[in-house]
């Protein structure tokens, strides 16, 4: 338990209305760079120990040096907030003791920490550059500490931060925490009020608050932080710059992601493998596809090699495009550079064939992966199987089914789905619905399109029954109905003379009285 002995009431110059990372929408004051001078960093000197205090703060001290733990248990029933933090104050010098101690006292006496004594442990271990031992000890206060201890925290470093003549690293390490936790408010905080006071964070600190930004979708705000670094004169490196090249792309600013591209090395960097792929796949993303083979072709004019990762990205664009004879030609190209085909590869190329309904080309590169030894997963043998089901040929998807076993895999929703569409392409509506019950069995969760496939195949066979028991399992797994399948389906009973069927199909629907209503009008 951390007990709160710091509460400083300290007005901000830069107050935020609203965070995109929390309300969705842009605040245009957010980052707004500084126009002030640095704030002064207070100076408080905290009471010396006297008395009981002093003998207990020496002989703790004394046990300490000597190692003498034994002795040092007998005194943590004596242990408090100030005591412990004075010691630490005493041993602050020996980072490695400060920690053993420090994690001593919480173990023994966990109410005997405060904000403070964690303060000055932090400052310790910035101070050794121990960062990875003090953004655990922040965690660890962040993620289990109250709503509204992050923002002391920031505070119980500055009040400590000349006594134990600390480094800017120590707010460094608050800002990179905030960032890898993902409370972008508190990081935006931190950011702000470490300017206030003349300090800024690392690059690295900057490029985790970016890469998390971006890991969450907020591409707005992380594009917007790289142009306040830059006010900032936080100088990036490539790893931020690539992260802004992809954070153009995900927001549609391919030229922009070319601008940058182009005025790296002006910037002092070299473009990397990373930085093309990144505005490759911007560009595949968006259709351009002729324009991401411009962009593989500058690799070699820039001293780069395409990789396996720049071929894979070509030939999903290609794929999805459903231009497979480009595709294929992509892959020729690979394995004439000698850069070798992994699982992705021929995953991609599997299943763009199995989608076109070319399962002989599919089966050739499945082929090619077990002669050249590499690895099948899961998502080959579905796109496999998807593409043998699509034209009907259920026995031979079911021949790569037993395949699973062999390769030590198991079936998932989309196996499923395939072996279930399959049979309602044969018009097997009931076995359909059979291989459904075994997916549910098997704890795989079918969606809304294989619970409309079944419904269909019932509906054309005129097995009304058999989809008025589907529509009840879409009933049951909250699954949406769509009135038109509705009406179809208890149109068909009514016509076969089963009017209770109807009636008690539409009482489950119970909750989807629109349903009903529009059916009984």
């Amino acid at each position: 338990m951390i007990r709160i002995s710091i509460g400083v009431n300290r007005r901000l110059r830069y107050q935020f209305s609203s965070f995109a990372g929390y309300s969705g929408s842009e605040n245009p004051r957010l980052f707004k760079t500084l126009g002030a001078a640095n704030t002064p960093i207070p100076h408080r000197r905290n009471p010396e120990p006297k008395g009981q205090d002093l003998d207990f703060v020496n002989v703790a001290h004394s046990h300490l040096i000597q190692s003498d733990w034994d002795k040092l248990n007998k005194l943590s029933d004596q242990l408090d907030s100030f005591r412990v933090k004075n010691v630490l104050l005493k041993i602050q010098k020996d980072y490695l003791l400060s920690l053993e101690f420090f994690n001593w006292a919480k173990t023994r006496n966990p109410g005997s920490h405060s904000l403070e004594t964690h303060a000055i442990v932090l400052h310790t271990l910035t101070k050794n550059r121990k960062f990875k031992s003090a953004e655990s000890i922040l965690r660890d206060v962040l993620v289990n500490g109250g709503v509204d201890l992050p923002a002391k925290v920031f505070d119980a470093l500055l009040y400590s931060y000349r006594e134990c003549d600390s480094t800017p690293r120590v707010f460094d390490s608050l800002f990179k925490t905030f960032a890898h936790l993902k409370k972008f408010r508190n990081a935006t905080d931190t950011f702000m009020q470490m300017k206030d006071y003349g300090f800024l964070p690392t690059v690295e600190s900057c490029n985790a608050y970016m890469s998390s930004l971006l890991g969450q979708g907020r591409v707005d705000i992380a594009l917007r932080f790289y142009r306040e670094m830059r006010r900032c004169k936080i100088s990036p490196n490539t790893y931020t710059l690539n992260m802004v090249m992809s954070g153009y792309c995900r927001s549609g600013k391919l030229d922009k992601g070319i601008e940058l591209l182009q005025d790296m090395e002006r910037l002092g960097f070299r473009a990397t493998d990373v930085s093309y792929n990144t505005l490759i796949a911007g560009h595949c993303e968006k259709g351009l596809l002729s324009s991401a083979l411009k962009l593989k072709n500058m690799m070699g004019k820039s001293g780069l090699q395409p990789n396996v990762v720049t071929f894979n990205t070509l030939i999903h664009g290609f794929c999805r495009a459903m231009k497979l004879q480009e595709a294929s030609k992509v892959f020729g190209e690979m394995k004439a550079v000698n850069v070798a085909p992994n699982t992705v590869t021929y995953n991609t190329l599997i299943n763009g064939y199995s989608q076109q309904g070319d399962h002989e080309m599919a089966f050739r590169f499945y082929e090619d992966m077990v002669c050249n030894g590499i690895q099948r997963d899961i998502l080959t043998y579905n796109a496999l199987i998807f593409g043998l089901c699509k034209q009907a040929k259920t026995r031979k998807a079911a021949q790569f089914v037993k395949e699973l076993d062999k390769e030590n895999l198991v079936p998932n929703s989309s196996t499923f789905s395939a072996l279930i569409m399959g049979q309602c392409v044969r018009k097997n509506a009931d076995r359909g619905f059979e291989l459904y019950k075994s997916m549910i069995r098997s704890g795989c969760h079918p969606n809304e399109q294989t619970f409309n496939m079944l419904v269909s195949a019932f509906c054309r066979n005129e097995d009304f029954d058999g989809a008025s028991q589907v529509l009840r399992e879409m009933v049951r797994r909250s699954i949406p109905l769509d009135s038109r399948t509705v009406h179809q389906v208890c149109n068909g009973l009514k016509h076969q003379g089963k009017d209770q069927l109807v009636k008690k199909l539409l009482q489950e629907m119970e909750g989807k009285k629109f349903l009903q209503e529009s059916f009984n009008n």
